[in-house]
């Protein structure tokens, strides 16, 4: 039975609509009421507030903005969200303005994806959050559509998914043992590097636990030659790979550190979506994917499955976002070498209850869609 068919044979009407919605100056989101049978997107921004203070080489703080979406569709619900880290370059304002200008009404069927990210590229370039956050609600109503989770649409087995890593941010040492002290469940240590402190950070980790690490640099060695040393240095540290080591410019110095370091090197912030791809395989050995930076679970999933064709790692990370954003990548994770899910495990107000760390290890929720339920 064709997609169209499934949804004559389950009643639905196939005619689909994105009704205006206008963004008021008091914070909340406001919609017209959709006739049965029509989508109708609607959002409101919502601060995460985190539970420590993220530091990075480059900046600090203590919130990330985020508008939540969600689509209306014949008495069901498709949650999305965008959640905008500084460096991506949007923000609420930017995002829903984005969304205001959209208009869904030419497309007719609630599975044509592909159209509708063609339709979002040709409305304005860039605004990659404000694109993922339509992509979302877009998986998560076909999903419970079709009654199916996405890992199963698209084939995959959970058992495959991968251990993730607990976050050890930029701190001092008293925080840095309080976070390793929390991350006790996990198998796998995350740690953020870039500062002149970089040694004493692990030094500190590997004083209380000998669990595997990934580094993440976040653009934060300025030198070939630094970034070399670091990599030697955590090859004896039971270190898996190191992310982003230098700025994202600096291509052919990156690929010059590749050819000679121990550990993979995992592009993050050189990599934004599907046509970065195949230039990435020519300095890193593998790639961290990011739902806000692909626009979505539409154009992840490609780069997943070209990357592998291209015989590189794939890595699945998320930025401090709810369970909603979380668990949709989540749904990629048995395609993945290595996982990064725990942006929503880093704030105090999450408002899904979605996927689960079971003994360190991702394990999906057999819902359909994204597999997520709106709290309270």
């Amino acid at each position: 039975m064709n997609r169209r068919s499934f949804l004559q044979a389950a009643g639905l009407g196939l005619s689909a609509a994105v009704l205006p919605i206008s963004f008021s100056a008091c914070g909340e989101s406001t919609k017209r009421v959709a006739p049965s049978g029509r989508l109708n997107l609607s959002f409101e921004p919502y601060e995460l507030q985190l539970k420590h203070a993220f530091n990075l080489a480059k900046y600090q703080r203590t919130t990330t903005p985020d508008v939540q979406v969600r689509i209306d569709y014949d008495g069901l619900v498709g949650y999305g969200e965008a959640s905008m880290p500084p460096y991506l370059g949007e923000s609420v304002e930017s995002v829903t303005k984005f969304l205001n200008s959209l208009d869904l009404g030419q497309f007719t069927d609630p599975f044509a994806i592909e159209d509708i990210h063609a339709y979002m590229d040709s409305v304005a370039p860039d605004n990659r959050a404000a694109k993922a956050s339509v992509d979302l609600a877009l998986h998560d109503l076909v999903g419970k559509i079709m009654g199916q989770p996405w890992y199963k649409i698209w084939g995959l087995n959970p058992e495959k998914c991968p251990n993730t890593s607990f976050t050890i941010g930029i701190d001092t040492e008293d925080v840095v043992r309080q976070k390793v002290e929390e991350a006790s469940p996990y198998r796998v240590l995350k740690v953020k590097m870039g500062l002149d402190n970089d040694k004493e950070t692990v030094d500190i980790i590997r004083s209380m636990t000998d669990v595997p690490i990934c580094v993440d640099a976040n653009q934060g060695w300025n030198s070939k030659g630094q970034a070399l040393e670091m990599c030697e240095w955590l090859a004896d540290k039971n270190c898996l790979f190191v992310e982003q080591p230098m700025p994202k410019e600096m291509h052919d110095e990156t690929a010059w550190v590749r050819e000679r370091s121990p550990l993979p090197l995992i592009a993050d912030e050189a990599l934004q979506r599907l046509p970065d791809v195949k230039r990435m395989s020519e300095a890193y050995d593998g790639i961290n994917i990011k739902l806000m930076k692909s626009t979505g679970l539409h154009e992840a999933y490609q780069m997943a499955v070209l990357a592998r064709a291209l015989g590189m790692k794939v890595m699945l990370g998320c930025m401090t976002e709810t369970s909603c954003a979380v668990t949709a990548a989540a749904q990629l994770a048995p395609l993945a070498d290595f996982a990064d899910l725990d942006g929503n495990l880093l704030i105090s107000n999450d408002r899904f209850d979605g996927l689960k760390i079971v003994d360190g290890k991702v394990t999906l929720p057999s819902a359909p869609g994204l597999g997520v339920t709106l709290l309270g």
